[in-house]
């Protein structure tokens, strides 16, 4: 065991979704102890046994009185929108123009991208999050930059440069053919590398030709095992106007499902406005949904449908969606989450959010065999949360019943500074003060 190391704390995790097993999908410790070995995790359980297993040679770190989950996973994030979040606009489209776009641009600058992806993969670590699906920007250099900064930490993260060469601004168009050219190169010199994995990126439908999307459909059956990452029924306008671009299609879902972009690791942000031959099919190809409450509630793109997602058992998870989202925080963003399902009179439970950032995001990612929760042999990425990280916290948390009642406490009081530390592969990769 010379390379064991434990970390005391009230522990909290997954092992089913609660949509599907109840109670029994959650194992939770009040006092607890998660045994690390080669950065994998060995053991978790009660403290007393596994401290009488271990011996004194294993160094334990006390983080007792605080609460230790699973890594964070964020499904949905653009990185280049950092330098924009939280810009007043009117709805999706218009938005894109006045601001995502112009900040974007700068992005073919290889130095800016490289500080801007530094800058953003410090962020989510300090929020807690160990594992992105990450939109770049149109240029090749934007994906480089990401794929170094989280290697250089050993983050586990997916990105690809985006495509695009219709309906957007003609500098941040790409074509078909440089699409297909540039994220194949990516595909061979990241994808794989580490803990980095690619993802086949056009921004969504309205902004790809007929001729890209049938390259990037290529492209996926050439490489299967690397993700696909793209918008999908975000606004009413938008699903109209895309529609109106793809005549032929059913719905928006079946312009990528034409092109060969619908399949397992197929992940889609927003997937407001479904109807159940959607879903259907959705589920039947092994796609997945990132539900990002917090960015549909600011631009005003509507209320997503959990409770339809999970009866048509589509794996879903969180997003933040930054910039659109105004927050990294998927504490936050699990509490806007419960704010959008009390308007659709659904109810989002502490054990459901902790699985749709843990657990439920990694099998929306196809990664639950390496992490989203302690299992044997998983990936030791984990966070340590501070109940009484603000006054307002540890005031309610000093009358909090439970695990359960705590964790919902800091999901809908919480942000980064309840974060304490955050650990990749079993070693501190960020810690407060």
């Amino acid at each position: 065991m010379a390379d064991t190391r434990a970390y005391r704390a009230s522990i909290l995790h997954c092992v089913d979704d609660p949509a599907v097993a109840g109670a029994a999908a959650v194992e939770s410790f009040e006092d607890g102890l998660l045994l690390v070995d080669g950065g994998r995790i060995e053991a978790v359980g009660p403290a007393d046994a596994l401290l009488r297993r271990i011996g004194p040679d294993v160094p334990v770190t006390d983080y007792s009185g605080r609460l230790l989950v699973p890594g964070l996973i964020d499904c949905h994030v653009h990185y280049p929108q950092v330098d924009m979040i939280a810009s007043w606009g009117a709805r999706l489209l218009d938005w894109l123009q006045s601001y995502a776009y112009p900040a974007e641009r700068r992005y073919a600058d290889p130095e800016y991208a490289r500080a801007a992806a530094d800058f953003f993969a410090g962020e989510l670590l300090k929020n807690g999050t160990t594992t992105a699906l990450v939109f770049a920007s149109v240029h090749r250099v934007s994906a480089e930059a990401m794929f170094e900064a989280a290697r250089r930490r050993n983050m586990r993260l997916v990105t690809g440069k985006v495509a695009m060469d219709t309906a957007c601004p003609p500098d941040l168009r790409d074509s078909a053919e440089a699409a297909y050219r540039d994220s194949r190169e990516l595909i061979e010199r990241w994808h794989g590398v580490d803990r980095l994995g690619y993802a086949i990126t056009p921004r969504f439908a309205l902004t790809s030709s007929q001729q890209q999307l049938e390259a990037l459909g290529r492209l996926a059956r050439e490489f299967p095992d690397v993700h696909v990452h793209s918008h999908l029924a975000e606004q009413r306008d938008e699903v109209e106007a895309v529609l109106r671009g793809h005549p032929g299609s059913r719905s928006y879902l079946d312009v990528y499902g034409r092109h060969g972009l619908l399949r397992e690791r197929s992940v889609f942000a927003h997937c407001l406005y479904l109807d159940d031959a959607d879903r259907r099919e959705l589920a039947s190809s092994g796609g997945a949904i990132a539900f990002c409450p917090g960015s549909n509630l600011f631009l005003g793109s509507g209320l997503f449908d959990l409770a339809a997602a999970d009866g048509a058992a589509i794996r879903t998870g969180i997003g933040s969606d930054v910039g659109a989202g105004t927050s990294l925080s998927l504490l936050q963003n699990l509490g806007e989450a419960y704010k959008v399902l009390q308007l659709k009179g659904q109810s989002l439970t502490p054990w459901k959010a902790l699985h749709l950032a843990t657990l439920g995001a990694a099998r929306a990612l196809r990664l639950e065999d390496r992490i989203g929760n302690f299992a044997r042999g998983r990936e030791a990425d984990f966070v340590v949360l501070d109940p009484a990280a603000t006054p307002l916290l540890a005031r309610r948390n000093s009358t909090a019943r439970d695990l359960a009642e705590r964790f919902f406490a800091l999901m809908m009081l919480g942000d980064e500074r309840a974060v304490a530390a955050t650990y990749l592969l079993g070693r501190c990769a960020w810690r407060r003060n």
